[in-house]
């Protein structure tokens, strides 16, 4: 069952941290808002600014919670390998959250997912924006061909053009662009670095096991995003039991900050 649309109002207390993770690492966390808590978590070449459009709405009706991933944003590089669901896991146990609304985009969506899969008893629902997904089988594109080899070369100026060419077509046509510009520049600059050699992957994909998700999910995809990103939204949507399938108009895959008001108004139903 999907809950009605919370009372919302004046946001609460805003605090900045720097939650410990596993070998000295600090991820860069912000926590504002009463209420039934939420865990915003971004993509590949973003930080925590990718949710600027939709924060301030969730933390009126919610306690709302976004960090930087490790090694991009404000937190710091990996010295040793890790996994992304055991940083999610430090973010929850650090600010005492028993079980939180997880929202993800992209590789955020992804983590979200694996995440929802190790540890149920955590989630209270699952919002999977643009979402990729664990053992999906992506076929070949030429456009993502070049993606990839930017993001294995390494060039930071080419990786940053590849992301906004791929993942932000709409480009200045649609609203948030020079926001997205200045985040996937900044990240492009680390992400391959902080990446390469220290991301522990789960040895499943998560599409083999989408029945075992028992929360109430939504998936939501933008009509502009990129086609197969729309395949894996379907695939999600009838595979998790009791899905519910968004797609919203004049997004691509930026689309928290293409179509913040849209997303707020899914998200607080949940």
């Amino acid at each position: 069952m999907f809950g009605a649309e919370p009372e919302c109002g004046r946001i609460g207390r805003m605090t900045i941290e720097h939650v410990p993770v596993s070998d000295g690492g600090r991820l860069w966390t912000e926590k504002s808002g009463d209420g039934a808590p939420v865990v915003l978590l971004h993509g590949s070449v973003q930080d925590s600014r990718l949710w600027d459009g939709v924060f301030p709405g969730l933390a009126s009706c919610r306690t709302a919670i976004r960090y930087d991933a490790r090694g991009l944003g404000r937190s710091t590089p990996p010295t040793a390998p890790f996994g992304y669901e055991d940083d999610l896991l430090a973010v929850l146990d650090h600010f005492g959250v028993e079980r939180a609304a997880l929202v993800g985009l992209s590789m955020g969506g992804e983590v979200a997912l694996d995440f929802t899969l190790e540890h149920p008893e955590r989630v209270s629902s699952l919002t999977l924006v643009a979402a990729s997904a664990g053992g999906h089988d992506w076929p070949s594109f030429p456009e993502l061909d070049a993606y990839d080899a930017a993001h294995r070369g390494n060039d930071a100026e080419r990786l940053a053009g590849a992301e906004l060419a791929v993942w932000a077509s709409l480009g200045d046509r649609a609203p948030g662009y020079p926001a997205i510009v200045t985040m996937v520049t900044e990240n492009a600059e680390v992400r391959a670095a902080a990446e390469k050699g220290h991301v522990r992957f789960t040895a499943e994909g998560a599409v083999e096991h989408l029945d075992r998700v028992n929360v109430p999910t939504t998936v939501v995809v933008g009509d502009h995003d990129h086609p197969e990103i729309g395949v894996i939204a379907r695939r999600l949507a009838e595979g998790i039991p009791g899905a519910r399938l968004e797609v919203v108009a004049g997004a691509d895959h930026y689309l928290p900050l293409r179509t913040p008001e849209r997303l707020t108004e899914i998200l607080v139903r949940q």
